[in-house]
């Protein structure tokens, strides 16, 4: 098996752990676990499948990615009737789940031939994109759009290390694993340390008088 399979295996296994969690903060049903787990982990592949015009889309074509979900949503369940996990799980669980599928979008855009602006613009829907949809069934503000989340931007900034280092030519694995190791330390970085970026704030009418 390939590299980026590995990670494409991975990274649907950790986001299905992390919709589970999703799912347990709300309390939902084992059928809404399994169906938060699902979007949470193809979600962002999906929607870069369906932009990239890919037939059948990734796991129509293979169905051991909804067994790797299922099985990763109801070991998550029993997991969390022996011993409660931590506060903190699912925002670690959705921030290794962002770099691994960020990276594997990356290169999929990449063996398509597409620019790499277009790779990162694809990496970042494919990490992101999932667990964006999971945060809106569960009536959540997005990770993506909340301030301080780095979501998005962590995205971004390991898909675009990964692309540069490609074009210095740094020799498998590396570009991948920086790329990976740039979006988990960005996103840990804001849940620990509170980093963001700039807040653009306009003071209303009212204020002013």
């Amino acid at each position: 098996m390939t590299l980026p399979a590995i990670l494409d295996i991975v990274g649907v296994a950790v986001f299905a752990i992390s919709g589970a969690l999703a799912a347990g903060r709300k309390q939902l049903d084992l059928l809404g676990v399994i169906v938060l787990a699902l979007v949470t982990a193809i979600g962002g592949g999906t929607i870069r499948d369906v932009l990239l015009g890919r037939h059948p889309i990734f796991w129509l074509a293979n169905g051991s990615y909804i067994l790797v979900i299922t099985a990763a949503a109801l070991l998550t369940v029993a997991y969390t009737r022996w011993r409660s996990p931590p506060h903190s799980a699912l925002l670690v669980a959705d921030a290794l789940g962002l770099a691994l599928f960020s990276i594997t979008g990356a290169q999929i855009a990449e063996r398509t031939g597409l620019p790499a602006v277009s790779g990162i613009v694809l990496g970042t829907i494919t990490g992101s994109a999932g667990g964006l949809v999971r945060d809106v069934l569960s009536a959540e503000i997005p990770l993506v759009l909340r301030r301080g989340s780095l979501y998005a931007t962590a995205a971004i900034a390991g898909t675009g290390t990964y692309f540069a280092l490609e074009a210095f030519g740094a020799a498998s694995p590396i570009p991948s694993i920086a790329g990976m190791l740039v979006i988990v330390g960005l996103r840990l970085a804001a849940i620990l340390w509170g980093l963001q970026l700039p807040v653009f704030k306009l003071d209303s009418p009212a204020s002013k008088r």
